[in-house]
């Protein structure tokens, strides 16, 4: 098993490093293309702007080192928050062309209805099965003001209600991300990234 977490500027990597940890596996911070190389697990954490996640990215040549691996070569990836919102064609925070992966766009939440951002706990129902394993109905922790709406309704893992419905997790095959923080997500977040991570 060889775990790889990036590491970027506007990252959470080091939170997700210690949650790694703290369940029992080794990992390694990947920060440059050959990071990446051999990698079974890849994690993407996300905290701030998904154009600001896309320059750093970009900046740090990882964008085609990612597409290699998990879109030709199936490894195991798990997108969070920001890394989640990334996966899709569009956000509209500040205009930004994202990766592409999943069909949809990422808008923001109504301001007259909620407040933004969400920031808290909140209930995620998943519904249909993948590789990892989840609770029917859990409590996960959301720092959020945009949210993904994928095209295909396949994509989508889990939802969550916060002045209506909105997509808080997807999967498609060996790609996983939630829109809510694993890692700061006490032993339920904690049981979800254990999961994804005993996955070969």
């Amino acid at each position: 098993m060889s775990i790889r977490i990036i590491d970027y500027k506007a990252g959470n990597a080091p939170s997700v490093m210690m949650a790694v940890r703290h369940l029992g596996y080794e990992a390694e911070f990947a920060r440059q293309p050959q990071d990446i190389a051999g990698a079974t697990h890849i994690i993407l954490p996300g905290v701030g702007s998904a154009k600001a996640t896309m320059d750093s990215l970009g900046g740090m040549g990882l964008l085609s080192a990612l597409e290699d691996s998990v879109l030709r070569d199936k490894v195991m990836f798990l997108g969070i928050c920001v890394g989640m919102q990334i996966l899709f064609e569009h956000s509209e925070e500040d205009d930004a062309h994202c990766l592409g992966w999943l069909e949809g766009h990422v808008v923001k939440f109504d301001t007259a209805m909620v407040r933004v951002p969400q920031m808290g706990w909140n209930q995620v129902k998943f519904v249909k099965e993948t590789q990892v394993t989840t609770p029917g109905d859990g409590y996960f922790y959301f720092v959020n003001s945009y949210f993904a709406k994928p095209d295909n309704e396949s994509d989508i893992w889990g939802v969550a209600d916060y002045g209506g419905d909105f997509t808080a997790a997807v999967c498609r095959g060996n790609i996983h991300a939630t829109q809510f923080h694993v890692e700061k997500s006490g032993e339920t977040g904690l049981g979800l990234l254990d999961s994804f991570l005993e996955i070969h």
